[in-house]
């Protein structure tokens, strides 16, 4: 995470933060083009494309958003602050989606321990920001 977020935004500061962001996401799918068609690499179907619950396909809008906002915040907070706020801000969405079971997911109570963890993530997170 930190290297790629790094990359990205060196890749900003020449070409521009959205236009970092769209790069990103053509070479991306550039190379997963070629392990699926070149490679045939891919486990599952594409036919089934149109059977998806639409909602599933917001991944795809997060990830442009998540690539923007990590090559937006390293320029202004430094690659250790924002990757530790993003992997606070990871494992506490995390902890939701186990205990919700969202998107279809199994099911994980939180437990008194995982809300310990989260707390003392976010103390060393604290205590490295300032």
């Amino acid at each position: 995470m930190a290297v790629q977020g790094s990359l990205n935004s060196a890749l900003s500061k020449i070409i521009g933060l959205l236009e970092a962001t769209f790069i990103v996401h053509v070479v991306g799918t550039l190379i997963t083009l070629v392990l699926l068609l070149g490679f045939r690499l891919g486990e599952g179907g594409l036919s089934q494309i149109l059977k998806v619950p639409s909602y599933l396909y917001l991944g795809g809008l997060l990830g442009v958003f998540i690539v923007y906002a990590v090559v937006a915040s390293i320029p202004r907070l430094g690659v250790a602050v924002a990757t530790t706020v993003i992997i606070v801000g990871q494992v506490a969405t995390a902890l939701l989606i186990d205990h919700f079971g969202l998107f279809g997911l199994k099911e994980v109570p939180f437990t008194w321990w995982k809300v310990l963890g989260l707390i003392l993530l976010a103390a060393g997170a604290g205590i490295m920001l300032n």
